[in-house]
């Protein structure tokens, strides 16, 4: 917001551009005090979303504080957007009120789009998926420093497969060694997954952006947060870290991205190959629930506990006609 002020007068204008301003709106004497609105925290996410829940009927089970943590980034406009398309699901269904479960398919539509309830799905690419997604959240549970599984799914959204979510306790503003080594390992948890179950021929292309997750957070490591003892305390810009860095210390570079993501597939590797039977059961579970919540997954690979609700799949995990 910009504001102008003369004798019984204020003049305030919005722009969500400011670099498009004129220089000479922005001198001394006119728009001269500048205040920035962020987009909410956790805590103001809450109160938008309580806000919201005011207007609607909403069931006693869900937890706003829960669906504020695990919707980092959204807007005003976007929680509206969620608040809305959760009671739209639940009208459409007969509900009397919007439950935690349609809150989490509204949540889950708006961040990796709408369900793929046409895809068919056989019953080994759903052994692959589950199986790759239940090496992700093992490794997520058993790993010190891991943000905590919030849900796990193996039901096909946007150009994905399945997906392992996880939500940090509160707005994070930066990252601690141990987090990033952890985020590292969990991003490799599912190719090794593939590994160990399948062989290695039959490893698919599905860890591809597991990969470049945890590529980029060593490069970052790297070049960013003076992680590296080869490279040293140094700052270096741009996306590859290559920015005002000579040839010798790119080779560097390279090296020190290269010893962080193997040794966070062999710490990963080692967590999956030790726990072979937790794993197991988890895919298991997965290719029948379809989707588990965090308590769930803890359950399962904590104390070999399946939920206590109805199977969902009974058809090896497949979906749609396999004619």
């Amino acid at each position: 917001f910009y504001t102008f002020i003369t004798t019984g007068i204020i003049v305030i204008g919005a722009t969500n551009f400011a670099e498009s301003l004129d220089s000479a709106l922005l001198r001394p004497g006119r728009f001269d005090k500048n205040v920035t609105v962020p987009l909410p925290d956790v805590g103001g996410r809450k109160e938008i979303l309580e806000m919201y829940a005011a207007k609607t009927k909403v069931d006693t089970n869900v937890d706003l504080n829960i669906l504020a943590r695990g919707t980092t980034g959204f807007s005003g406009a976007d929680l509206y957007n969620l608040m809305n398309q959760a009671a739209v699901k639940a009208s459409v269904d007969g509900l009397e009120a919007i439950t935690m479960q349609v809150f989490e398919w509204a949540k889950d539509k708006i961040l990796m789009g709408a369900e793929r309830k046409s895809a068919v799905i056989t019953p080994e690419m759903a052994k692959c998926t589950a199986y790759h997604e239940a090496g992700h959240a093992l490794v997520g549970v058993l790993t010190e420093g891991s943000r905590p599984i919030h849900k796990a799914t193996i039901i096909p959204r946007g150009q994905s497969l399945g997906m392992v979510t996880q939500l940090p306790e509160s707005d994070q503003t930066n990252m601690s060694y141990k987090q990033m080594i952890a985020w590292m390992d969990v991003c490799m948890g599912g190719r090794i997954a593939e590994e160990l179950v399948f062989g290695e021929e039959n490893i698919t292309s599905g860890a591809s952006s597991d990969i470049q997750q945890a590529t980029n957070m060593a490069r970052s490591m790297v070049t960013k947060y003076g992680f590296s003892d080869e490279v040293g305390i140094v700052y270096y810009g741009g996306e590859t870290g290559g920015d005002h860095a000579s040839g010798k210390t790119r080779g560097q570079i390279d090296e020190e991205v290269k010893r962080l993501t193997t040794a966070a597939y062999e710490r990963a590797r080692g967590l999956l190959k030790k726990h072979s039977k937790e794993h197991k059961l988890l895919a298991e579970t997965l290719l029948e629930y379809e989707t588990l919540t965090g308590d769930e997954v803890r359950d399962v690979v904590l104390k070999g506990k399946k939920p206590d609700r109805p199977v969902v799949n009974t058809s090896e995990g497949s979906r749609g006609d396999q004619s």
